[in-house]
């Protein structure tokens, strides 16, 4: 089982540096690409013989079409590597494993062609259709942008989405996935062979959430998702996940496994979680024994299962 990691992310290199650390192996990668607003210098500690930073960088812009190209940049250059990966996980840099690497390649292996990605039809709880419906420029566009908004507010910013995706039915979820070589595939295949998808998603409110699974949601890859790996508390009001604190860890802790029951199509275990920092690396600290005593249960399980079957 090989796994190619895709991080898009802006800050929090300290972070990064240890994630690497606790997931690397023979078997993985890490294509990493950093916003080009902020400092590569700051990652300047991140390095490895498994860890390879886009040499073309974007600026990335929150809920723009602009996460999309960076991801697109990543998944692109892990399909030129001379390896050949079964899995491409995608993450944005404040997540935190809850596994350890043994048991994230075991869970993949034993889940094979099955894809991670949360998948629920637009409209949804928390997915208008305005998602689709309201045309919204990226931020190198601000005069366009600036009017588009003007517009919306009074519902003059509408178009119909039919007329651009044709008989695509508009799908949504969350921005991290984890998809086989196959999807992928099929997503970079369909991308050039529709350009004019990318082009309306473009003009989309938080496209990262819409993009890709538009895409596989209507194909045969979309029977195959089986929910998000990563834990996330949507519990707190705003556009983002609250962040992990001790009351989390608690939380992990009581749970042999954990589930994220918000999740939109059914709930899977969740592998990672976020959202971590570089001001909270303590709290890493503190899942790395949560695993370790999680785990090492596991093992003194299976030995005496092994000892009474003797």
């Amino acid at each position: 089982m090989r796994i190619a990691y895709l991080v898009v992310t802006h800050k929090n290199p300290r972070l990064l540096e240890k994630t690497i650390h606790v997931l690397s192996s023979e078997d993985t990668a890490f294509f990493i690409h950093v916003d080009k607003k902020s400092d590569l210098r700051d990652f300047s500690n991140v390095h490895g013989g498994n860890v390879f930073f886009s040499d073309t960088r974007v600026p990335v812009y929150w809920g723009e079409f602009s996460v999309v190209r960076a991801t697109l940049l990543l998944l692109r250059r892990a399909f030129q590597s001379s390896e050949s990966y079964d899995y491409f996980l995608l993450l944005n840099g404040s997540e935190y494993p809850l596994r350890s690497r043994h048991y994230i390649h075991t869970y993949l292996g034993a889940n094979r062609g099955f894809e991670f990605m949360n998948l629920a039809r637009v409209p949804a709880p928390g997915k208008p259709l305005s998602r689709v419906s309201t045309i919204r420029y990226e931020s190198d566009k601000p005069v366009r942008r600036f009017v588009s908004r003007a517009l919306a507010k009074v519902g003059m910013a509408q178009r119909n989405f039919q007329k651009y995706l044709g008989n695509l039915e508009p799908y949504s979820g969350r921005m991290c996935w984890a998809l086989t070589r196959d999807a992928c595939e099929f997503i970079l295949d369909f991308i050039d062979q529709n350009p004019h998808v990318q082009q309306f998603y473009a003009n989309t409110l938080a496209p990262d959430e819409d993009f890709f699974q538009t895409i596989l949601g209507n194909s045969k890859f979309g029977q195959r998702a089986r929910g998000n790996l990563h834990f996330e508390d949507w519990s707190v009001p705003g556009p983002h996940p609250a962040v992990i604190n001790e009351g989390h860890i608690a939380l992990f802790r009581s749970r042999e496994k954990v589930f994220d029951g918000g999740g939109l199509q059914g709930s899977v275990e969740c592998l990672f979680a976020r959202k971590f920092s570089d001001q909270g690396l303590h709290l890493v600290e503190v899942v790395d024994e949560m695993i370790s005593q999680k785990e090492g249960c596991i093992q003194l399980r299976i030995g005496r299962d092994k000892t009474n079957i003797e």
